[in-house]
């Protein structure tokens, strides 16, 4: 293992540690799309996905390509939208009371 592979990784991790941009990352997994439309269908602000747009390409998960007055969004390698339904057929038991969005209380 390498430091790129940890940095990869941990990239993807952070964008996978917010529900927006993990719902950017499962919608792209199906098409590409404009930020309008992801913005409407997972219900946030244009702001907002904005925001998290900018951070997944800043991660290198998503590219960008203008067309006309519209810009598409879709993964940065195909190969992404596989690893992600891997990792959505996995099964994982997690005690509701031990992990919440606010951060883990394991002890």
């Amino acid at each position: 293992m390498t430091l790129a592979h940890t940095s990869a990784l941990s990239r993807l991790g952070h964008a996978l540690s917010d529900a927006t941009r993990t719902g950017i990352l499962l919608a792209l997994r199906d098409a590409p799309a404009r930020p309008s439309e992801l913005a409407r269908s997972l219900g946030v602000s244009k702001q907002v996905m904005s925001n998290q747009l900018a951070c997944l390409r800043g991660c290198g998960l998503v590219t960008s390509i203008a067309e006309g007055r519209s810009t598409w969004y879709s993964l940065a390698d195909p190969r992404l939208g596989d690893a992600l339904g891997d990792l959505l057929e996995l099964v994982v038991t997690v005690d509701p009371d031990c992990c919440s969005p606010e951060g883990c209380t394991c002890a």
